[in-house]
């Protein structure tokens, strides 16, 4: 007979009924092992425990068994065997946690009981066969959780990256008073800005938002980081003045997008501010909503513009635009996220809502910020970056105003 790996005890009082059904089952190929009484069977509960038990214990010596071995996670299905053919008997068995019955001598029927082998050692495959798949789903979730532990402690770290990469707040730039606030949807955001001064007399501000969310795109914000960077030392060693112009500032960022091979694009507003000459140039790469305008003493509007998205094309152009800052002016820059939580069902709705909010003098960041719930939104559906940019002369005329 084929030698076979699973285990079977016998616990029976009786050594010769024991001693018998042993042969029996030692001649079929199982590891057979033999105990008079469950006190005795110490392999119950060991790391070699039984598949299948046979058993002659009274109802309540089988339940007790069946009860610890639940206890101890040892699946082994109990085979009642005894001389009593009473139906009651059988059902008490059964009642009591009894997988089957059979009569003694157990090795009398050899048909009947090599059918009682074979089902319950399905029954035992199945359940190896379902804890198998416990450990490993166990195990995967394990792995899942520590896998997830290290994703937001890497996003943590990554997030404190993009903050020190943000300019600081209330900054005086060249007269100017600029302002920025940047909320995330998730850990990373895929929106960015930045501003500085780029000659004595301009003042460089742009805002993007990388298209997808996640970590792929805050990676991009980083890349916006360090071209700014390296145009800002270019334009210092006197190697290349890109930086100085709107349009060649977006072919820079194309270029280095298309280089990455990521799939991304960026839509992108970016302005100059001269000083001296009162005048505001910049380019749109596909960015939407535009940048609102407003003067001291007029209503508040949003620029006129419009350009392809960056990092799609291999030679895209943009238009420069000009208009002329000859009045005290505050300048609001916003990525897409912000119209997500403005509750008006259409997008003109939207841009109408914003537009009035920052004519009503909802031109600061705290005040947009109060008059949207900003603070008290936890889940947003996408990431918010806004600029405020405000003129020394009616940031000046407002305090004395006061």
């Amino acid at each position: 007979m084929t030698s076979r790996t699973e285990r079977i005890l016998i616990i029976d009082a009786d050594e010769k009924a024991r001693a018998d059904l042993s042969r029996y089952l030692e001649a079929r190929g199982f590891y057979v092992s033999g105990s008079t009484s469950v006190a005795s069977a110490k392999t119950l509960f060991d790391d070699n425990a039984p598949d299948v038990i046979f058993a002659d214990l009274p109802p309540e010596s089988i339940k007790d068994l069946a009860s610890r071995l639940e206890e101890a996670d040892v699946f082994s299905p109990i085979v009642c065997c005894s001389t009593s053919e009473a139906s009651a008997d059988v059902v008490s068995a059964l009642r009591a946690g009894a997988a089957d019955f059979v009569l003694k001598p157990c090795n009398n029927d050899k048909g009947a009981l090599d059918d009682v082998i074979e089902k319950l050692f399905d029954r035992v495959r199945v359940n190896r066969l379902n804890q198998l798949y416990r450990q490993e789903l166990e195990e995967a979730n394990r792995d899942l959780r520590n896998g997830i532990a290290e994703l937001r402690a890497d996003q943590r770290a990554g997030r404190k990256v993009q903050l020190r990469m943000l300019p600081d707040h209330v900054q005086d730039v060249a007269g100017l008073k600029v302002d920025h606030l940047i909320k995330p949807s998730l850990y990373l955001s895929g929106d960015f800005l930045d501003y500085f001064q780029i000659s004595p007399n301009q003042v460089l501000v742009y805002i993007a938002d990388v298209s997808g969310h996640g970590a792929s795109s805050a990676f991009v914000t980083v890349l916006l980081k360090n071209l700014t960077n390296r145009l800002q030392r270019n334009l210092r060693r006197h190697s290349s003045d890109d930086i100085l112009y709107p349009d060649r500032f977006l072919e820079r960022i194309n270029s280095e997008l298309l280089d990455t091979g990521l799939g991304k694009h960026v839509t992108v507003f970016v302005g100059i501010i001269s000083i001296a000459e009162r005048t505001l140039t910049y380019a749109v790469g596909a960015h939407f909503p535009m940048p609102i305008l407003s003067f001291e003493g007029g209503e508040a509007a949003f620029l006129e513009g419009s350009g392809l998205p960056v990092g799609l094309f291999e030679t895209p152009t943009w238009e420069v635009y000009e208009i002329p800052l000859d009045k005290p002016f505050r300048l609001t820059l916003f990525s897409d996220g912000i119209l997500e939580v403005i509750p008006a069902k259409s997008l003109d709705e939207k841009e109408r809502t914003l537009l009035e909010l920052v004519s009503g003098g909802r031109h600061t960041i705290a005040s947009l910020s109060e008059a949207l719930n900003l603070d008290e939104i936890t889940e947003l559906p996408d990431d918010i970056a806004i600029v405020s940019v405000t003129d020394a002369i009616m940031d000046s005329v407002n305090r004395s105003s006061k």
